[in-house]
């Protein structure tokens, strides 16, 4: 039966959602509080220079491939890919660094360099890791986190050990390099938490960066965003900006409407890709599954304190991802989860999206975007914004020896007080919520709510956790569960 549909937000679970509640026939409506569709996802335009604003890493390809597949499309009707070579570099000192390469048999022959008998170690430890891969994104994620019952498969039976043990654990007892460890370490820190609080079936991650490679839509991330818009419109969802969501209405505990901008919207389901948090303070408080307290005690993968830096030369000795873990990891992991404070010395990552794709700056010049995680809810000020940035510029000159910081014309900065903001995240987490054994799957926040009929949620809070690909199957998830119900 067909259904008037209200979605809120506009980023990649929203997106995704929309253009499956189409197909099955729905009116779709999407309202998004900002001047442009994409969530996080946005763009940046300043100068001639083009910067994604928030996703850079397109990891997992085979997770797009099968959303477009669903309407009979492909990636190519819509973008081209550029798998990268080098996928990153890491860097532990000046001169010192490692480049993964974009095939598995260079990145071993890499590891084996590094530490003798760790080509072979690594070859059998990511022969595990692709059986996780197979089990988790193609089974386990596409299952709408409703019973733990959804877990419990024969190939997991084989693997319970390994909810058990922790990333760490496992790849410390295999390497003992500590730079190959921080390598292997890596990828997890997408899912929003320590490798010691990421439980060891997570190593599909690992799959995801050496088996399947980093790649890069022609002109950044946003190509997908316009992808999915362009698709959705197709399907007849309609779009409205500058939307902003005052409140949710409930009548004998159905949702009923939106108020927006003060006027009301009716309609039959409506459906939240915003902030689970934000959107639950949008109902009266009765109608809200999740105390603050319930809130404040989980574990929220970091925020972060981004730059949009734009620069009049090319920049050296870079490539167009870069990891700086020329500091302590760990006491960086401590400054976000354990004690929650800005870092003396911060890891940071810098994306020059420019390396790969001419568009995003003018010619001879560059764009870079630099990242440091951050602990949510962290104090933040224009001052301290400004102190850490010199900290990472002194360092990235150091590091990649060269001069830059005369060859910026121009800085923009994002940071928590932004992400609540912009996107009204809570504590200004960028990422989500963790995805620790106490957090996974049915232990998430639900797509459906428990008070309120007719109201349902998506995205990075709930089901199947953070990141680009969790979120496109979320939105899946969802409009299945809605379809179901109706």
């Amino acid at each position: 039966m067909k259904k008037k549909i209200t979605i809120i937000g506009s980023g990649f679970s929203a997106l995704s959602a929309a253009c499956y509640l189409a197909k099955s026939g729905h009116e779709v409506a999407v309202f998004e509080k900002n001047e442009t569709i994409g969530g996080r996802a946005r763009q940046l335009k300043k100068q001639g220079f083009t910067f994604d604003m928030g996703p850079s890493w397109y990891w997992m390809p085979d997770v797009f491939d099968r959303f477009f597949a669903d309407f009979g499309k492909k990636t190519t009707d819509f973008y081209e890919l550029i798998k990268l070579s080098p996928a990153y570099r890491v860097y532990f000192g000046i001169d010192d660094f490692v480049a993964i390469a974009d095939n598995l048999a260079e990145i071993e022959a890499t590891f084996e360099n590094i530490e003798k008998g760790s080509g072979q170690i690594l070859h059998d430890f990511m022969m595990e890791a692709q059986s996780n891969y197979n089990i988790a994104i193609k089974e386990l994620v596409y299952r709408p986190g409703v019973s733990p019952l959804e877990l419990v498969t024969v190939e997991t039976a084989q693997k319970i050990g390994q909810f058990f043990s922790n990333i760490s654990r496992d790849v410390r007892k295999k390497f003992k390099n500590e730079k190959l460890i921080q390598i292997l370490e890596f990828p997890v820190l997408f899912l929003g938490a320590k490798p010691s609080d990421t439980p060891s079936f997570y190593s599909f991650m690992n799959y995801a960066d050496f088996g399947l490679g980093t790649w890069h839509p022609k002109t950044g991330m946003f190509d997908v965003v316009k992808a999915m818009v362009s698709l959705a419109v197709e399907l007849g969802v309609h779009f409205h900006t500058k939307m902003n969501i005052e409140k949710i209405i409930v009548e004998n505990k159905i949702a009923k409407a939106i108020v927006v901008n003060g006027q009301r919207i009716d309609s039959d389901i409506i459906l939240s890709g915003a902030d689970y948090h934000h959107t639950e303070t949008l109902l009266d408080k009765e109608y809200r599954a999740y105390s603050e307290k319930y809130w404040d005690s989980r574990v929220f993968a970091p925020s972060s304190l981004l730059f949009y830096v734009g620069f009049d030369k090319k920049i050296q000795n870079i490539s167009h991802h870069a990891l700086f873990f020329d500091v302590d990891f760990n006491q960086h992991a401590a400054d976000i989860y354990d004690k929650p404070q800005w870092p003396k010395e911060p890891l940071f990552y810098a994306n020059f999206p420019s390396v790969t794709d001419k568009t995003a700056a003018p010619e001879g010049m560059e764009s870079g975007f630099f990242l440091i995680p951050l602990a949510p809810g962290i104090e933040d000020s224009q001052e301290l914004r400004e102190e850490y940035f010199d900290k990472i510029i002194d360092r990235f000159e150091s590091l990649t020896q060269q001069s830059i910081r005369k060859n910026i014309i121009f800085k923009e900065s994002f940071c928590k007080n932004d992400f609540v903001s912009q996107y009204n995240s809570y504590k200004g987490n960028a990422y989500g919520m963790a995805n620790t054994l106490l957090q996974t799957a049915f232990l998430r926040p639900k797509l459906k709510s428990k008070k309120v009929k007719n109201l349902y949620f998506t995205g990075q809070l709930t089901v199947p956790g953070p990141g680009v690909p969790p979120a496109l199957i979320s939105g899946k998830l969802v409009s299945e569960l809605i379809d179901k119900a109706i």
